[in-house]
């Protein structure tokens, strides 16, 4: 098993990305459909936090400590 260190050093970049993706996709929604109420971007935010571990290891891409 790797360090804390380890484990936060191989997974800020995918922390980064997923971060950006919301600011992304809450602005896209923001700008197409005029503002989502809070439950809906509550969801839109949790739907990027749960998936996007699945996509990049889907991809191949996932860090060793998301790797099963």
């Amino acid at each position: 098993m790797s360090s804390t260190g380890e484990k936060v050093r191989q997974l800020a970049p995918h922390w980064a990305v997923m971060f950006v993706a919301m600011f992304v996709a809450l602005a896209v929604v923001d700008r197409t459909v005029g503002g989502f109420g809070f439950a809906a971007s509550m969801a839109l935010v949790l739907a990027i936090a749960f998936g996007y571990p699945f996509a990049v290891r889907a991809l191949g891409v996932a860090p060793p400590v998301w790797r099963r």
